[in-house]
């Protein structure tokens, strides 16, 4: 028996849809992929050896097939209700129980990753403040030599989110540091500064690995904004996370 078949299928929702035809045999059926190497079908036949349903599993490179007889002899009006009755059934379950279940299940799968991300980021906070700790002395004391010679001194440097650097004006009022994305990293830049006044942070690197610094929040796009004083001016620069950072320089004056 000869077949031309024809495999519709959506790679990103699992759901797959089958049609075969020949001049003694009509099948159609659906199928979803119920996980990376298993799928299930249920497929409706109707041909001269009567109607049938089958269920298939495929797990790998084998395939386990359950028919089910329904008639042997071809009546009309069966073989639609065969067809129509399963085939509500499915759209019913697939939006009453089926799309809730992966709905809620998907829920549950992100609020463990954030509350996984949450302490992960908790812990990095906590091990960059042990760091900024160790390299207070030091920094305050290149801060103190820069002040008495103009150099240059970091008044302010927070890292972490995009977005929420763009409203770095009210970072003050988020009382929860997780929640606000940002880490201060003042202390750790001002111990950057060489001994001639400068700062160098070089390109391609991510500045979530420098001592002090941690990721405020991993996924996210990061940038590094900087205020700082050199000669009495005042300057401000923002640079993305694997930009390189150099200062001062004459293009960051405020006005």
């Amino acid at each position: 028996m000869h077949k031309i078949s024809c495999l519709i299928g959506s790679l990103f929702s699992g759901h797959s849809i089958l049609y075969c035809s020949t001049a003694l045999e009509l099948e159609l059926g659906g199928g979803r992929k119920i996980s990376e190497f298993s799928t299930i079908r249920m497929l409706y036949t109707v041909g001269i050896q009567g109607i049938f349903w089958k269920f298939e599993l495929h797990r790998g490179g084998q395939k386990l097939i359950v028919p089910v007889l329904l008639s042997r002899h071809l009546n009309p009006i069966f073989a639609t209700g065969a067809f129509v009755v399963p085939t509500s059934l499915y759209f019913v379950l697939k939006r009453f129980v089926v799309k809730p279940f992966y709905l809620k299940r998907e829920k549950q799968k992100a609020s463990e990753n954030m509350d996984k991300t949450l302490v992960q980021v908790q812990e990095a906070r906590t091990a960059a403040k042990k760091a900024q700790q160790l390299l207070q002395n030091v920094a305050n004391r290149k801060r103190s030599r820069q002040l008495e010679t103009g150099g240059l001194v970091v008044t302010k440097a927070l890292y972490g989110s995009r977005k929420a650097l763009k409203n770095r004006n009210q970072i003050e009022e988020v009382k929860d540091e997780v929640a606000s994305q940002i880490i201060d990293v003042t202390l750790p830049l001002n111990f950057l500064v060489s001994d001639s006044g400068q700062l160098k942070l070089h390109e391609g690197v991510k500045k979530s690995g420098i001592m002090g610094f941690c990721d405020p929040c991993p996924g996210e796009s990061k940038q590094l904004y900087v205020e700082y004083t050199f000669d009495g001016s005042n300057f401000e620069v923002i640079v993305d996370d694997l930009d390189e950072l150099l200062i001062p320089q004459e293009s960051h004056r405020i006005c």
